[in-house]
């Protein structure tokens, strides 16, 4: 199983627990710039931004989901240092063989393109090593940095999820956007020559 991708500006790599320090500096300076967009920590459990126990548990939680087959987290690094996140998340197999992808990025590095190149990195890993047939990315309609990403790549939209997902407190709606095994084959090479 790979475990590191390498894209044209970016290394994906899963984190490991002596990241800690460089996660916890990039979470913390970006705490408004990201909490808005993510589901509240469930009451009394430790916060990994704080906690370098936490973060390792976190860490190893992600490592069994490689092992197992049914998430797959990376640590975005552009020139060595940590920038944000990548995860491929609830992989379903059977009939299904469909995942759910998440991204969050520093905001001094938006707007350069690496999420985008990171996405592409990840669905050509999902497509053409996992096997999988159907990728979603869901994303709060006002939250216009992650729309850019899957504009820029020309994701289908799904429409919209009322009340999709908790999210810092809230049941948001949701734009759906999605990309399947037969679109990636279709558009494969034009997203390898623009972003990898």
């Amino acid at each position: 199983m790979v475990h590191s991708l390498l894209g044209r500006r970016i290394l994906l790599r899963p984190l490991r627990p002596e990241d800690f320090w460089k996660w916890q500096e990039v979470r913390r300076r970006n705490v408004d710039w990201l909490t808005r967009w993510e589901p509240g920590r469930p009451p009394g459990s430790p916060d990994p931004t704080e906690d370098r126990s936490a973060f390792a548990l976190r860490c190893h939680a992600r490592d069994r989901e490689w092992q197992l087959g049914t998430g797959y987290g990376f640590g975005m690094f552009v020139g060595g240092v940590f920038c944000g996140e990548i995860n491929l998340n609830s992989v379903q197999r059977g009939p299904f063989q469909s995942a759910y992808l998440g991204y969050w990025i520093d905001q001094e590095q938006a707007g350069n393109g690496y999420t985008p190149e990171g996405v592409v990195l990840v669905l050509k890993h999902s497509f053409e090593e996992l096997r999988l047939h159907r990728i979603q990315i869901s994303i709060v309609p006002r939250n216009v940095a992650s729309l850019r990403v899957v504009e820029k790549l020309k994701l289908r939209n799904e429409g919209v999820a009322v009340r999709y997902l908790e999210i810092n407190g809230s049941w948001e709606d949701h734009v759906r956007f999605a990309i399947t095994a037969e679109e990636w084959e279709e558009h494969r090479d034009d997203f390898c020559r623009h972003w990898l």
